[in-house]
């Protein structure tokens, strides 16, 4: 008997494309998108290394090294800003990445379909509104006549100006995130909590184990690995802190602890127009993100045997 021929690894992409070529189709969308808003815009990152003036080569005028960069390390306003952003990624990855573990293990616990409905909408509601309708949800309700402060005066307590107190501001941007976000986050948790076998569940209730011992032990190793990968994508976002929501509820009063890296970038590259300077400050923080992206994968695949890739 004849050994049989192995396909070359071009042949077979030949007759899957063949075969396929339906499915194929679909991604060219897609992947038309990422390389024209994504791929493409990357080239105007030179501009970090050349000086450019709006009107002139759209490249850049001369090369200018890293000028801008230099310019950048000595900007004390650059590091309040870089502080600040550490400070509000680091409360928004301690606070908002558990948030949706615990919200989606309580609900499923549930055992009315009706209230695990209701709330999963409600929960979900938040993640469905723009991002200006929910910077005016909270600046009326956190105005000076607004829910909360005719709350706390009837509670005996002075008005509090939330959104003109730097001291408030980190705390009620973490709050707003966890609640437009939490519920939509918990569906990717439901839905491993599917995977999990209903028999390990038996097993433990027959050892004597009881609600919390069957979450610590069975349901979040259960959910382990969909906690890494959302981990790793959050860690890699760690610098992106929500640029539309605080430009919209920030001011010049609450600089000091709301001004992060990408409000601080359209301040001086859309408004004051230093669109090289800006571009430094970008590379400079996507730079960070893909560290951070690639040690929490490292530390995930050593210590927890899981990652990303």
């Amino acid at each position: 008997m004849g050994r049989q021929r192995r396909a070359s690894p071009r042949r077979g992409w030949r007759v899957a494309l063949c075969r396929d070529w339906q499915l194929y189709t679909l991604a060219i969308a897609p992947l038309l998108f990422f390389a024209v808003f994504r791929y493409l815009p990357m080239i105007g990152n030179v501009i970090a290394f050349r000086q450019y003036l709006p009107g002139g080569p759209l490249f850049g005028d001369q090369w200018v090294g890293f000028y801008y960069f230099d310019q950048l390390i000595h900007d004390p306003n650059f590091w309040q800003v870089f502080e600040n952003t550490l400070i509000l990624g680091g409360l928004s990855l301690l606070f908002g990445f558990p948030a949706p573990i615990i919200l989606a293990l309580l609900l499923n616990e549930v055992i009315s379909r009706g209230a695990k409905r209701f709330v999963q909408s409600v929960s979900y509601l938040p993640h469905f509104l723009s991002t200006v309708v929910v910077a005016a949800i909270m600046m009326q309700g956190l105005a000076s006549n607004g829910i909360v402060n005719q709350a706390l005066g009837w509670a005996g307590h002075a008005p509090i100006t939330f959104l003109n107190d730097p001291g408030w501001f980190r705390s009620v941007y973490v709050s707003s995130e966890i609640w437009q976000y939490a519920g939509f986050g918990t569906i990717l948790y439901l839905a491993a909590l599917t995977t999990v076998d209903p028999q390990l569940y038996e097993a433990a209730r027959i050892d004597g184990a009881g609600r919390w011992r069957q979450a610590w032990h069975i349901t979040l190793p259960g959910i382990r690995p969909t906690m890494i990968v959302v981990l790793i994508l959050n860690i890699g976002t760690f610098m992106a802190v929500g640029f539309e929501k605080i430009l919209l509820i920030y001011n010049p009063l609450t600089y000091p602890t709301a001004d992060v890296i990408s409000t601080y970038l359209y301040r001086v590259g859309i408004v004051s127009g230093s669109f090289s300077y800006a571009a430094a400050v970008g590379l400079f923080e996507s730079v960070i993100g893909l560290t951070l992206v690639f040690a929490a994968n490292t530390f995930a695949r050593r210590v927890l045997g899981a990652g990303l890739w």
